[in-house]
């Protein structure tokens, strides 16, 4: 009896024990405190069958309690996305917003809730189906001063940097028209001569459009092909060309994997695709190819293009591009789809489409297309529409029409194809974009100004600059612009690369020529990969490369 009496005061003793989710006791250490706590007279070595027995039993018990209080937190999840705050009548929206937030939703989710399928269509107007301009004032040049005599001039600000101005006298309408060009931006202006006693000079016209300029006086660029290289700068931002992505995603696709593993197309998918345009087939294709092979077959066999009110439009179709058996990523996919700023994505089925499901730092714009199957309905349906962006991207028309269903193919088409190339126009004031389009201006006005100070300096007849010569200068005109500039404009048209790329400076053969601050590279077909560069000089590689990066 004593000996019982000593050993439930051993047990009394032990500290508590903590199992974890697993319930598992670390017996080692017990029984070392087992044998730290038993009296001094009374220490063995290894305790009794009794004693083991009963902390077996102890054990177990606390295992059973253990185990019952994790079946009691297990429960019943509700079935995914069906809480009343995603479904809209018997259906799910067409996008869902990322849980780490960072996009927009159009409409939002809390609108489609309410939405009447008896409500009135509003913003199906075609005529308000207006296209933005990139650039509303980029051809101003071409249009009020080529045809016009006009001066120009360059200088360089201690705070503003580089600076080329254009002054132009309309003696019809009496008035002087003026461009300053600067890093940040363009600024244009009218005043009428009326206004000045005598015939303003450069940097008082110059003042009249920025008071920040500081500069004393401006020089004359004289180089007679100035004209062009003007005009080229001012309209590099001006493209007739557009790319976009058409994803297609199945009943339960939610992953990137999943989507871009898709091989056969649906009769509906096929239809779809004959709205945005016409399938061409790429071999020999001669029209603008959105980056695609149409030599040697490697981005496939087929491609969806259209013209569009005087614009030229490639879709890169996920479904007919390479598809690689072992790829999970299907990076011959996505190195096109990826590398597009806006993409289409047609549903089939109720899936939600995740604002973030596809990683890349271009795309920055989905428009999610799903067709609705109603008896009632002649021709096969409707079509839904919903638009997702990043915050930073401002919004842009035509605005969704409420409720977001379409019925006509020719109003759809119109919708799409305008909101496609407005979403573009738009994305390029997204952070990312708008940081690299100006430190490319920057570095193409810079390169301007030293042309035509240059190339002015030696029309003088400075003797201690090399004198330009006739058939070089004839050269320089013809290709538009003159070698550096017309190559800038070349790469700020192919967005291919992503921007880890953009930042990576590559090996190149040959000489580096003394043209200031962006590398260029050439590919086959005359576009070009811009890698924006810390250094102070350019190098340019004119020879053809032998395989297009896109």
């Amino acid at each position: 009896m004593e000996r019982e009496k000593k050993n439930d005061m051993s047990f009394s003793r032990k500290r508590s024990f903590t199992f974890g989710a697993y319930g598992r006791p670390d017996s080692v250490e017990d029984n070392q405190l087992d044998c730290l706590d038993s009296p001094a007279g009374d220490s063995k070595p290894s305790l009794s069958s009794s004693n083991t027995q009963r902390e077996a039993e102890l054990f177990e018990i606390i295992a059973k309690l253990q185990g019952s209080r994790i079946d009691e937190q297990r429960c019943e999840f509700p079935p995914p996305l069906k809480c009343q705050l995603l479904t809209i009548g018997s259906d799910l929206p067409l996008i869902l917003p990322s849980k780490l937030g960072g996009y927009w939703v159009d409409p939002p989710l809390e609108k489609l809730i309410d939405m009447s399928p008896t409500s009135t269509h509003q913003g199906l107007d075609l005529e308000s189906y207006d296209i933005m301009e990139r650039d509303a004032e980029a051809k101003i040049y071409h249009e009020c001063f080529r045809s016009r005599h006009h001066h120009s001039f360059t200088a360089v600000d201690p705070s503003l940097g580089s600076l080329v101005l254009s002054v132009c006298l309309e003696e019809e309408e009496n008035r002087l028209r003026v461009i300053l060009r600067m890093k940040e931006c363009s600024l244009h202006g009218t005043f009428s001569v009326s206004l000045f006693p005598n015939m303003p000079s450069a940097v008082e016209l110059a003042k009249m459009l920025c008071d920040k300029v500081t500069v004393s006086k401006f020089d004359v660029v004289s180089y007679l092909k100035a004209p062009d290289l003007i005009k080229t700068f001012d309209e590099h931002r001006v493209s007739s060309n557009f790319k976009f992505g058409v994803i297609y995603q199945k009943e339960g696709q939610l992953t990137e994997e999943d989507i871009l593993s898709n091989n056969e197309e649906s009769e509906e998918f096929k239809d779809f695709l004959m709205i945005l345009g016409e399938t061409v087939q790429l071999q020999g294709f001669t029209g603008f190819r959105g980056g695609l092979d149409v030599c040697h077959g490697q981005t496939g066999s087929e491609a969806v293009f259209t013209s569009f009110h005087g614009r030229d439009v490639m879709f890169h179709v996920a479904t007919k591009l390479p598809f690689t058996e072992g790829d999970p990523q299907q990076l011959q996919r996505k190195r096109h789809i990826g590398n597009d700023i806006v993409a289409v994505v047609f549903q089939e089925g109720q899936t939600p489409f995740l604002c973030d499901v596809i990683k890349s730092h271009f795309l920055h714009c989905f428009l999610v297309v799903r067709r609705t199957q109603k008896k009632e309905e002649a021709g096969g349906g409707a079509f839904q529409v919903s638009v997702t962006a990043r915050e930073d991207v401002p919004p842009f028309g035509p605005g969704i029409p409420d409720p977001p269903i379409f019925r006509d193919r020719s109003h759809l088409r119109e919708f799409l194809l305008t909101k496609l190339i407005n979403a573009e126009i738009s994305c390029y004031k997204a952070e990312q974009f708008s940081k690299l389009e100006l430190r490319t201006r920057s570095s193409l006005l810079e390169s301007l100004r030293n042309e035509l100070f240059t190339r002015s300096q030696c029309m003088m007849g400075d003797p201690s600059l090399p004198a330009v010569s006739t058939s070089e200068a004839g050269r320089a005109a013809s290709e538009g612009s003159g070698g550096f500039i017309e190559n800038f404009k070349r790469a700020i048209r192919v967005r291919s690369h992503s921007f880890e790329n953009l930042g990576v400076p590559r090996k190149i053969t040959g000489n580096a020529s003394s043209k200031p601050k962006v590398k260029i590279y050439t590919t086959n077909d005359k576009s070009a990969t811009l890698l924006p560069d810390n250094s102070a000089r350019t190098e340019v590689k004119d020879q053809a490369s032998p395989q297009e990066e896109t």
